[in-house]
């Protein structure tokens, strides 16, 4: 009896200093599950995957980038008690990610967005708590662009410009992606697709694939006017939309936000892209309503474009049995323009 009370004292004393994981919200980051897509696998006879980024804390693959760029501000010492605030120029998702992981971490962030984005995201940005400065969408070389306003006055400030863009802390926080997706798959992966927007997801991910395996296929799926597709597949950042007399809007004509671009990023210059396809809207925006009606999936614009040219990548590489894609974020952010029917009629956009 004695020598039982004994056990029993001394096992409730063991687990009293067994301390539960205090984690955080940086700690919670990455390791999102990978889904298999049953209706488009069973239509095209491939095995389809997706990774279900929008299951990270701030409901986007952008948490992944905002976190590595924060750590590097912090320990290139740019970020600091004294000089704790963090500017950017961003299409929503980075900046959501960025004040709410900066929050945790003690930051703040002041970020500057083009003025055409979809009203929810503004919502969500004030709510968290970022200053925010709407400016017109303007050419990068014009001082006026979203992001030369973010460094320059992160540079009067004092501030610490995150350069989403071109810090290759943005691309190296991917390799983890990657190495998620090769275990995910048991290295049977043969060919990933995803869109890119500052191009470090792209060359995070296509390095560590490729590195394992140099026949895995990446592929870029790019919205229209987006100029990284021609690149890909001639060497030449050009799109006809460029051509005087096409261009209706600037930098160009999609209703998807947050990918594709008519410049070379650092980032995106370490992808190693096999091939690219040109998605249009109204292929984007059918393919959304299929994945709520036949997957229960509700994602963002880029989510759909990057299932569009799965379905492209099935045609052009019938080699290929295991393709993976990403969903990037969730439809919520892109209510009042991608999944609004009057907005798009207005817009005179197809679907």
């Amino acid at each position: 009896m004695g020598t039982s009370i004994l056990a029993v004292t001394i096992t409730y004393s063991y687990l009293r200093r067994r301390q539960i994981p205090k984690k955080r919200l940086a700690d919670i980051i990455g390791n999102t599950p990978l889904i298999y897509l049953k209706s488009l696998s069973e239509q095209t006879g491939r095995e389809i995957y997706a990774k279900c980024e929008f299951m990270n804390p701030g409901s986007s693959m952008k948490d992944r980038t905002a976190l590595a760029l924060i750590q590097y501000g912090i320990q290139q010492g740019h970020l600091g008690v004294k000089n704790n605030t963090i500017y950017e120029g961003t299409s929503g998702s980075t900046g959501v990610s960025l004040t709410l992981i900066g929050n945790s971490l003690g930051c703040k962030c002041k970020l500057y967005l083009q003025n055409d984005l979809a009203q929810e995201k503004y919502n969500i940005l004030q709510t968290c708590g970022a200053i925010i400065e709407k400016v017109p969408p303007v050419s990068i070389v014009d001082s006026e662009h979203f992001c030369k306003k973010a460094e320059k006055q992160a540079s009067i400030e004092g501030g610490y410009y995150a350069d989403q863009f071109h810090n290759l802390a943005n691309q190296q926080a991917h390799f983890q992606t990657g190495k998620e997706i090769y275990e995910q798959t048991y290295g049977l992966i043969d060919c990933f697709v995803m869109s890119s927007g500052t191009g470090g997801s792209i060359a995070g991910i296509s390095q560590y694939l490729k590195g394992k395996n140099k026949n895995i296929k990446v592929i870029l799926a790019d919205p229209p006017g987006s100029s990284l597709k021609t690149h890909v597949n001639s060497g030449v950042c050009y799109t006809y939309q460029e051509a005087e007399g096409h261009r209706l809007k600037n930098p160009f004509d999609t209703v998807i936000e947050g990918c594709g671009l008519n410049r070379l990023t650092q980032n995106y210059l370490q992808a190693k892209i096999d091939y690219g396809f040109t998605i249009q809207d109204k292929e984007s925006i059918q393919m959304a309503q299929f994945l709520i009606e036949k997957e229960g999936l509700f994602v963002g614009a880029s989510s759909a474009m990057n299932c569009v040219a799965v379905l492209k990548a099935v045609e052009k590489y019938p080699e290929c049995k295991v393709f993976v894609t990403i969903l990037c974020d969730s439809g919520q952010r892109y209510l009042s323009k991608f999944y609004n029917k009057e907005y798009l009629q207005q817009h005179k956009i197809e679907y």
